[in-house]
């Protein structure tokens, strides 16, 4: 565990998965209860200790793809004879195994071969999602896979809209599955489809447990962040004050300034806090170019930073 990291199978836009050995550092060597309140794809639980682990996400899709994969866990094989009948159902490329692409192919379109060959089985799976009951959720795991930069969206007749992805069924994701199936049955795990708020105040927390908050971000631009806004945002600062009353160690990732924006609100807050500068680019869905913006980590609490 101290020099390997774990990547979640969800490849969650704006996962902590290249910044967990940074992060983690500042976190409590000794956790009883490990919250998340925006736990998205999950690097983060993956790659810490604790007793328990209580997480959370609004999103029902991130939640049910979750729980289905702890499902998953507990009978591998069968779950890869049944990814391996999908693929073979709509005729993907799965180079974990075997490379199937035509030289042809790859000399014609160099840079986007995966998505040429993938494009009319992907366009299938996704209506046949569409048109179903969307409770397929196996379905819904290989068009995040196959689905154009591994996200999940939806438009607003609920029907899953992006187009292939230039990626196909690899060897990551078969690593990343594997651990996730390992570390998964190994610890004590518990989901949940809630608001943030509503969530932790479901919860008794007590000293030794410990909070980390990645929620989505006022100054930036993905998908995710459109959920939220200034009341939003000073809602959960709010909330962060509340705990610390209580005596409750959180740390929380944010982006300060992004793009000649600032966020005068979480900065000026943090200031009474320890705020750490996080090394860190941000990927934009629209121009999928790198963003050069300033993240921190703010805690709560004293910390000589360890390294997993």
């Amino acid at each position: 565990m101290k020099n390997e990291v774990f990547r979640s199978p969800l490849f969650y836009v704006g996962d902590k998965y290249k910044l967990i050995k940074e992060i983690h550092g500042y976190f409590p060597a000794q956790i009883n209860k490990f919250i998340e309140p925006f736990a998205g794809g999950g690097s983060v639980f993956m790659n810490v200790r604790a007793e328990e682990y209580y997480l959370n996400d609004i999103d029902k899709n991130v939640y049910q793809l979750h729980t289905f994969l702890q499902e998953q866990a507990k009978n591998p094989t069968l779950f890869y004879e049944r990814i391996e009948a999908e693929i073979e159902k709509y005729g993907f490329s799965r180079s974990y195994k075997k490379d199937i692409i035509p030289t042809k192919l790859k000399e014609e379109w160099r840079k986007t071969f995966y998505a040429k060959f993938n494009k009319e089985g992907f366009e299938k799976l996704r209506n046949d999602f569409n048109t179903s009951d969307k409770q397929n959720t196996l379905q819904l795991y290989m068009l995040l896979i196959y689905g154009f930069n591994r996200m999940i969206r939806f438009n607003s007749e609920g029907n899953y809209n992006l187009p292939v992805g230039n990626v196909d069924f690899n060897g990551n994701v078969v690593s990343a599955l594997n651990n996730y199936f390992k570390i998964i049955l190994k610890r004590k795990i518990n989901w949940f489809n809630m608001d943030y708020i509503a969530f932790l105040d479901s919860l008794t927390i007590e000293n030794n447990d410990f909070v980390y908050f990645d929620p989505p971000y006022l100054i930036t631009f993905s998908e995710y962040n459109k959920l939220w806004n200034v009341e939003k945002e000073k809602e959960l600062i709010e909330k962060l004050d509340n705990l610390h009353e209580k005596n409750i160690k959180f740390a929380i990732s944010n982006v300060t300034h992004y793009k000649g924006n600032e966020n005068t609100i979480f900065a000026e807050w943090a200031k009474k806090y320890q705020i750490f500068p996080i090394k860190s680019n941000y990927i934009s869905y629209h121009d999928n170019s790198v963003k050069s913006f300033k993240e921190v980590l703010v805690t709560n609490y004293e910390q000589t930073k360890i390294q997993l």
